[in-house]
């Protein structure tokens, strides 16, 4: 297992502490008049999503998290849990509701997404940044109210509730941005 010196630590790291896999979401280099540089870090739990805060001193050092990221594929969601196909080795995972979290709202089947395992096992997936998903349900917009920035609610084929514009309608295609959930634009067929 490797080992990052306060040197290497950045946002976006993978580091173990007590355990347990974290990712470093924040890092300030704090250099103080006088006495030693210090590095005050933010890291999530990657497996309880808690956040934690530490500081460091320079010369310190933290283990690397033995997390892998690899392509997936959605396959089907049984019961409250979702499973995965490994694109290389074709072997299937199976996240929770709680590990996917809002994710689900994206997912359609033979989608490719990015999934993280920890000691080999699953502990979560991101899809991709943007997914073009069927509207199946909408109330009709109201004439008129193109000029400004109105919006619905719209029910898409995954189940999911997305605001969009007034002037989308049932069997339109949309694109969404899954990092934020909103509406991006129509995309035409």
């Amino acid at each position: 297992m490797g080992v990052y010196k306060t040197s290497d630590f950045r946002k976006g790291l993978k580091v173990q502490i007590d355990g347990e896999p974290y990712l470093m979401i924040e890092m300030n280099f704090v250099k103080p008049g006088k006495g030693n540089a210090m590095y005050k870090c933010r890291m999530r739990n990657l497996i309880r999503g808690t956040v934690l805060d530490r500081t460091y001193k320079g010369g310190d050092s933290l283990e690397s998290a033995d997390v892998e990221e690899i392509e997936v594929q959605y396959l089907y969601r049984q019961a409250d849990n979702f499973v995965f196909m490994d694109n290389k080795s074709y072997e299937q995972y199976e996240l929770s509701a709680a590990q996917v979290d809002d994710n689900w709202k994206y997912l359609k089947e033979g989608m490719a997404c990015q999934m993280v395992l920890y000691n080999g096992n699953p502990i979560t997936m991101s899809p991709p940044n943007h997914v073009t998903l069927k509207v199946e349900y909408c109330e009709p917009g109201v004439k008129g109210d193109t000029a400004t920035n109105v919006t619905k609610p719209v029910k898409v084929e995954t189940g999911a509730e997305i605001s969009c514009p007034s002037f989308i309608n049932i069997g339109n295609v949309i694109k969404v941005d899954t990092r934020t959930g909103e509406y991006v634009e129509r995309v035409s067929t």
